[in-house]
């Protein structure tokens, strides 16, 4: 098995790439308000747009997983940030081809399917149980300030200059990691190691990552999660320019949202951590934060759907994704708690099932708006409801204790 260097600069190579990753992956919603207009698209073929990422992410999920627990995590990440940049870079090239520009997004979508299960793969095993919920905070935090760059750069930039800037940040990152990152087999230093956890279970059997209602809590709780966000990353520029009325210029505040995660996301990881060592139980935590992560988005996203003022929803919306990020301490740092010899594999699944809203949400909110003559409502409906219903199902299954 291999162990890496200290944990502090794992995290910080991770969580940049988790930077590119996520600014990469919003690039698309900002600029299909130009291209739509310059290439006649209708809300259907936006929709496919948006959701092709999501196709090409789910199928590369456990591939990800499994490549990072079996090869190495270093060659896996590399090749997933190389992937996904180059396929950003040359998006310019193919924006007149709806087909080609179909799939340079399941491209994009395949490459950053494989990181985020190798990066969980790799803190599983370098970071210690009391720093994992802040090093995931920071992670995720990360992921949250590459959107909120893009956001604010995006709006003022030709659309395909946003494809070359942020596609050519994954090339430098990638000089950095090969040159910085040292992934060690073998003996390595008592300082540069995690202990391994007290329950060794090296192998497990593919049917062992469905047979356990933990384990589902956790993926129910992750769909629910991402089929809020998802509507708002592919779809937010697209209702605030559509139905609030937003100008060019205003379209920089959906980086609220982001910000606001990003924020969320780093004290939550911090706060969870202080309950931990001041003796709450890490299931206690766990559910706490993912009930805050589930709950509270699900009201304000109904809000948001209520009102036609453009501060008023911001606000809201913003409010929406920032409680959202308490996830990153509660169901998604479960998965080093309940598999800390699989974390790598168990999230690749869990990412590949909670990647379905990501198919679903493009086509089905252009066919839920387009029925409802324009009315978006009944979106925020559904969304906020599969978050009342993920939250039921961690709070009642999920555990802390380790069953892989």
């Amino acid at each position: 098995m291999a162990k890496f260097t200290k944990a502090s600069s794992t995290v910080t190579l991770c969580a940049v790439a988790n930077f590119i990753n996520a600014a990469d992956r919003v690039i698309m919603p900002i600029a299909i308000i130009q291209m739509s207009t310059q290439f006649k698209w209708d809300l259907h073929s936006q929709g496919w747009i948006l959701s092709s990422f999501a196709i090409g992410y789910m199928s590369s999920m456990l591939i990800g997983g499994g490549a990072a627990k079996g090869y190495s995590g270093k060659n896996t990440l590399t090749l997933a940030v190389s992937m996904w940049s180059l396929s950003t870079f040359i998006t310019p090239y193919f924006g007149h081809s709806l087909n080609f520009l179909i799939f340079l997004r399941v491209i994009l979508g395949f490459g950053e399917g494989l990181g985020l299960p190798t990066i969980f793969h790799i803190f599983a095993h370098t970071i210690p149980l009391e720093e994992r919920s802040r090093a995931f905070g920071y992670l995720v935090a990360m992921g949250s300030v590459g959107q909120t760059v893009a956001a604010l750069v995006c709006p003022h930039l030709p659309w395909q200059w946003m494809f070359y800037i942020f596609g050519s940040f994954g090339f430098v990152w990638v000089v950095f990691w090969s040159m910085f990152y040292r992934e060690v087999r073998g003996p390595f230093e008592e300082e540069e190691f995690v202990q391994p956890p007290k329950v060794p279970n090296s192998t497990a059997r593919w049917f062992e990552f469905i047979g356990h209602w933990p384990l589902w809590s956790i993926y129910v709780a992750h769909f629910s999660m991402n089929w809020s966000n998802y509507i708002i990353m592919q779809w937010l520029p697209t209702y605030m320019a559509r139905n609030l009325s937003a100008e060019t210029h205003d379209i920089m505040f959906t980086a609220l949202p982001y910000m606001m995660n990003s924020v969320v996301g780093v004290v939550a990881g911090h706060f969870a951590d202080a309950l931990i060592n001041h003796k709450w139980t890490v299931l206690s935590v766990r559910r706490l934060m993912t009930s805050v992560g589930l709950l509270g988005p699900g009201i304000f996203l109904l809000l948001f759907g209520f009102v036609s003022n453009l501060p008023l929803a911001v606000l809201f919306v913003s409010l929406s994704m920032g409680l959202s990020a308490c996830n990153s301490s509660g169901q998604l740092s479960n998965h080093a708690d309940v598999a800390p010899n699989h974390a790598g594999i168990t999230f690749a699944i869990s990412n590949t099932l909670a990647t379905i809203p990501g198919i679903m949400c493009g086509p089905l909110t252009a066919e839920l708006v387009t029925q409802s003559h324009g009315r978006w409502f009944p979106v925020f409906i559904i969304a906020a409801g599969v978050n009342f219903v993920g939250a039921v199902v961690y709070q009642s299954q999920s555990a802390a204790s380790q069953v892989l």
